[in-house]
């Protein structure tokens, strides 16, 4: 399941997916993962420094930022592979942080940050709070200016390896207007960061408490690009994780496969049954849909109207097809397959923590329904 059609892809594209397949495969066995679930930090700081070294986290950064100046389409590659191999690490958070500085920040900020993040800083972003909305201008966390000094408050949810961040970018209201405040993270006091239990052991998620957080005026994306940073932000958001999620999708039926040429009931493999056959092909079916999609999505990134469709249909697709796929590997496994020693279960945890994250599939899809019949 290692082929890939002509989608408009690119040679870069190509290229990084030869690379990230072995990378992720050979840093990240199933044995490695189910260790790290222990792990407070969450990841291996080695293979984080690899990654960086491999320029992964410069790909979508400007060369006169010291990126390497592509784009979020061949950051695709990357994170199928990831997903695929249940490499959770802070790479996607990062990212996003990237294209928040991209989207909405200063020249300054951008020449500050940008270069720290492309040769490996920890960046991650607040943007969710306890109201549930997947709606990231739905915000309740607020800021006080008091001439070059604004003071922050509110908690923010879900602030992913905010542990290991040196950046945070959270979102506020300040005089009703949305703004994200760059927090460095010296700037928290002790206990402001409470780590979440969450149902994707493989991650590492964070309650951050922004009360008496004072950052300067400078901190401060421009109120006038407020707007079009949440866009970023959802896109970029929605391509990555529909990108994980896929990868998690080949690497679940992969792994139910396995299972049904191997296991025997009444003397016959269980493959041959069609009940179980059938299901699996299904699965297959879909998971082409969704890859289909997603180096669709990654073709038309950046396409004014075009690109967000495509990143919806793709995010909601892969997520349907992510949480299918597990499910039905679940049940095929039988009673073992509901035990924690199955890995079909560390898929299924993680399709409904990235479903959390950006929309389940059936938000994705009421949000394409605006885009495509108003």
């Amino acid at each position: 399941m290692d082929n890939l059609g002509t989608i408009g892809t690119t040679e870069e594209q190509i290229e990084l997916l030869d690379v990230a397949t072995n990378f992720c495969r050979d840093k990240s066995p199933i044995e490695k993962v189910r260790a790290l679930l222990e792990d407070d930090l969450g990841y291996d700081p080695q293979v984080w420094k690899e990654i960086g070294e491999l320029g992964w986290l410069a790909i979508a950064i400007p060369e006169n930022y010291d990126g390497v100046g592509l784009s979020m389409a061949e950051v695709v590659p990357i994170a199928e592979q990831m997903g695929r191999n249940l490499m959770n690490t802070p790479f996607g958070s990062t990212t996003l942080a990237a294209q928040a500085l991209l989207a909405g920040g200063s020249e300054e900020q951008q020449a500050r940050w940008l270069p720290k993040i492309a040769a490996g800083s920890v960046a991650t972003l607040a943007l969710s709070e306890d109201n549930g909305d997947w709606d990231l201008g739905n915000i309740e966390c607020s800021g006080k200016q008091d001439g070059d000094t604004v003071t922050l408050s509110g908690k923010k949810q879900l602030v992913r390896w905010a542990d290991s961040a040196e950046l945070i970018i959270a979102s506020v209201k300040i005089d009703g207007t949305i703004r994200f405040a760059l927090i460095e993270r010296s700037a928290l006091a002790e206990g402001a960061l409470r780590r979440e239990s969450i149902i994707d052991e493989t991650s590492r998620s964070f309650e951050l408490t922004l009360d008496g957080v004072k950052v300067s005026a400078d901190a401060l994306f421009d109120a006038d690009r407020s707007r079009e940073t949440i866009e970023r932000i959802e896109l970029a958001a929605g391509l990555i994780q529909a990108a994980e999620m896929c990868g998690g999708a080949q690497a679940v039926i992969d792994y139910t496969i396995e299972y049904l040429k191997t296991r025997k009931q009444f003397d016959k493999i269980i493959g041959s049954y069609q009940a179980l056959k059938h299901p699996t092909v299904d699965n297959y079916v879909e998971y082409e849909k969704a890859r289909t999609h997603v180096y669709s999505a990654a073709h038309s990134w950046g396409e004014q109207g075009r690109g967000e469709v495509a990143v919806r249909m793709a995010a909601a697709q892969a997520h349907s097809t992510y949480s299918r796929a597990a499910d039905r590997s679940i049940q095929f496994h039988g009673g073992f397959g509901f035990t924690h020693d199955c890995d079909a279960q560390l898929h299924r945890r993680k399709a409904i923590f990235d479903g959390a994250l950006i929309g389940d599939a059936a938000y994705q899809r009421s949000k394409l329904a605006g885009l495509l019949f108003d």
